[in-house]
């Protein structure tokens, strides 16, 4: 009783459980680590394995949820996903067990209904319910002794920041599936160690949860007391910023001095959360000040316009969230990525110096540079990043944000309209990995080439993959408001009738990926379906239609009782318009 479990150890999890046996193969045995008086043996043979639920003081609780992800399994068939082991940033992203096989619904195979419930409780609203939430322990499966079975490697205690339902496709046939991307807690205080002394005491009935808290390490404490408002000081970094550990906020610090478990109860008009400085003691980034700092980058000028660097940096780095890559890069991979994009990009004249945004983007307050020696204050120069090969992206907080698709859009409508007016926006955000973003309506599936045919003109064939939309609705919507543009209500004449269109509020295109519903759809003349659609127009909080270049008004949206229009997708289109200040 009592062991405990180092960060980095690799452990034999052999068939044979004998937990008598400490040590297999030269590995010390899982089984004989976690050996307890109060708790069932340990399974490791999925990927989610819960340990029993009981019944304690103070509610139900599971005492954890043990993780194991098998790197080799990764695209095959039976494991059709590749889980992301982020751990110097303290990130994983893992995949539920719903397979292209499964006949019962997306949430209700044993491994994601039970991460499902953990995400519930780790998403409670006050200390006394997370204290029964469930910690996440993770193990990477790794070979040893040329064998990859039977070996896996402790990577530490996680809770559950986000879940989303995807698409998954295993040989061509689409499937459903959960993605949970989890924040790994930092174990520094505790000597990267985790004593199962505290995951025996979980699942000891006689004990409350506050009691069981007791051997719990200080950042699942802190989480514990403060919720996700604590994630960024609590969240596990190899290469902390200058200062080391010592330089989190003295919020960060001050709450493990703090007596008793639970915060006394808040008064009436008190603030809702704490306020601290995470990472590099910058201020609390927020939507509102995340778009701020956009809008007022301190850029350069030549010949009387803005330098683009920065904007062309900045969006870089919003693609790399977008495509759920880490947020920072290497040096040498920014070099030759954002240097092709100021090649292209760039103003005319401008020269292609990758190196000062790498640097100096962190005057902008969302850019984070790490790896250069610490003693490094001034500006490196291309020799000292070559040498050291150091990493920069976007910081903790403006990635957390801006891995929202709202708050993602207004970001890159904010940048391409106050920096880059005149560029070719089609053929920049291609150009990203972030196409469609420059439309309302989006781009559908890629088009495949499948081989060229002689003629006179050079021609392709290629297979398409079309969004199908619903042409009942289309008409139903239409006859709501009788063939009349919501914007003007304009009723164009045919020979045979009247005419208008039905336009998407969300598009369906990538990558909006809004839906088919009478809830998103405008009916428009053909012209302001166009400016629509090409984000010229959007419709203000209080139905305003307002042109977007200089909030001009030119109309009020006519509503219909029968069609109740859903204001989340107004909303993002005015975020893709970058007008959205709720």
């Amino acid at each position: 009783m009592g062991s405990r479990l180092r960060v980095g150890e690799v452990l034999r999890s052999a068939q044979n459980r004998d937990p008598s046996i400490p040590v297999i193969d030269g590995y010390r045995n899982i089984h004989h680590v976690t050996a307890s008086r109060t708790l069932a043996q340990i399974q490791l043979s999925k990927g989610i394995n819960p340990v029993a639920k009981v019944r304690a003081p103070g509610g139900r609780r599971r005492p954890a949820i043990l993780i194991r992800s098998s790197p080799w399994k990764a695209g095959t068939a039976a494991t059709p996903w590749h889980d992301v082991f982020d751990l110097d940033n303290g990130h994983v992203r893992y995949f539920g067990d719903h397979r292209v096989d499964h006949t019962v619904p997306v949430g209700s195979t044993q491994g994601n209904a039970v991460l499902l419930e953990a995400f519930a409780e780790h998403q409670a609203p006050t200390p006394e319910q997370r204290a029964l939430a469930a910690p996440l322990l993770l193990f990477a499966a790794v070979t040893r002794n040329k064998t990859p079975k039977g070996y896996v490697e402790f990577c530490g205690v996680a809770v559950i920041e986000r879940v989303e339902q995807i698409e998954q496709q295993t040989e061509g046939r689409p499937f459903p599936n959960y993605r949970y991307d989890l924040v790994v807690l930092d174990l520094s205080t505790e000597d990267d160690q985790v004593d199962w002394a505290w995951i025996e005491a979980r699942g000891n009935p006689s004990l409350s949860a506050s009691d069981a808290l007791e051997l719990a390490p200080r950042a699942w404490l802190q989480w514990v007391k403060h919720g996700d408002l604590a994630l960024p000081d609590v969240r596990r970094q190899t290469a902390r910023s200058e200062g080391g550990p010592a330089s989190r906020s003295q919020w960060a610090m001050d709450s493990y001095k703090t007596p008793g478990l639970f915060p006394a109860p808040r008064q009436p008009g008190s603030a809702g959360t704490a306020s601290f400085s995470p990472g590099e003691q910058q201020e609390e980034l927020t939507a509102s000040t995340l778009v701020d700092k956009l809008r007022n980058l301190q850029v350069h000028r030549l010949n009387g316009r803005p330098s683009r660097h920065k904007p062309l940096s900045l969006l870089w780095g919003i693609s790399r969230v977008a495509a759920g890559k880490p947020r920072l890069a290497p040096w040498r991979e920014f070099r030759d990525e954002v240097g092709g994009l100021l090649a292209e990009f760039g103003l005319p004249g401008s020269s292609v110096t990758p190196e000062y945004p790498f640097w100096r983007l962190k005057t902008s307050q969302l850019w984070h540079v790490r790896g250069l020696p610490s003693d490094s204050s001034a500006e490196p120069s291309p020799v000292t990043l070559e040498r050291f090969n150091p990493e920069a992206g976007l910081n903790e907080q403006a990635a957390h944000l801006l891995d929202d698709s709202l708050m993602r859009s207004q970001a890159v409508a904010v940048l391409r309209e106050t920096y880059l007016a005149d560029v070719d926006h089609h053929k920049l955000m291609n150009r990203l990995g972030l196409a469609g973003y420059e439309s309302a309506s989006g781009v559908p599936d890629d088009a495949e080439e499948q081989e060229t045919e002689p003629g006179p003109a050079s021609r392709r064939t290629v297979t398409l993959s079309r969004i199908v939309r619903d042409p009942e609705l289309t008409a139903a919507v239409k006859r709501l408001h009788g063939d009349r543009c919501q914007v003007c209500a304009l009723q164009l004449s045919t020979r045979f009738g009247t005419y208008s269109e039905a336009a998407h509020i969300r598009g369906l295109g990538r990558p909006h990926n809004g839906p088919d519903k009478l809830s998103n759809l405008l009916v428009l003349c053909p012209n302001h379906h166009v400016q629509f659609d090409a984000l010229a127009i959007y419709v203000d909080t209080d139905d305003t239609v307002r042109m977007t270049a200089d909030g001009t008004p030119i109309g009020q949206l006519r509503r219909q009782p029968t069609h109740q229009i859903n204001e989340a997708h107004l909303r993002y289109h005015r975020a893709l318009c970058g007008r959205d200040d709720e």
